[in-house]
């Protein structure tokens, strides 16, 4: 399978902080190429103490990889999701092995909302609200609507914005799972 298009690939995750929660949400399909092969697949993982939420969206044996160096991260740096992600993005960028990895990590505590990229990169993005995947821009536009111009709590705002981008990208499905971090 050196094709990418021969990848496993799962796609679309959501974080959306208001008022105090903050919640994370992702579809459930899993692609191999232009073939749905999973309807309902879980692509939320709480970490370092149910303090952290994290999602991922890209290949899929690639994001597992980095799931687990990044929950490697955190346990080294007490919960830090900020210098954990800073270090697993260094990490990332500079192995030959890792350098390779195909996949984007989305991240939550409390505080932040991180996009942790391949490239080295660790985005926090100014909005409360952050999303990757092929479905990435259509949930992170409807979140952006929902919480500057709605009354909805969090959860419901990520629900419906990935509702919005599964009607529209054809990577997205409607197995949405919605996780909240504790407080």
């Amino acid at each position: 399978m050196n094709n990418n298009s021969e990848k496993l690939r799962a796609t679309t995750v959501l974080a959306v902080m208001k008022d105090g929660q903050c919640v994370m949400a992702a579809d459930g399909q899993v692609t191999l190429g232009e073939t749905i092969m999973k309807h309902k697949a879980t692509k939320i993982r709480r970490m370092y103490k149910d303090s952290v939420m994290v999602g991922f969206a890209g290949a899929t044996a690639d994001a597992f990889n980095l799931c687990e160096r990044l929950e490697g991260k955190l346990e080294s740096y007490n919960g830090n999701l900020t210098r954990a992600a800073v270090e697993l993005a260094k990490d990332w960028r500079t192995d030959k092995i890792l350098r390779k990895l195909e996949a984007l990590l989305l991240a939550m505590d409390k505080e932040h909302i991180l996009v942790i990229s391949g490239t080295g990169d660790v985005i926090e993005p100014d909005q409360s609200v952050a999303a990757i995947g092929s479905g990435g821009p259509f949930a992170q536009s409807a979140a952006q609507a929902l919480v500057a111009h709605s009354d909805l709590d969090a959860a419901t705002i990520a629900l419906e914005a990935m509702k919005i981008a599964a009607s529209i990208c054809l990577y997205t499905n409607e197995q949405i799972n919605v996780c909240e971090l504790d407080a």
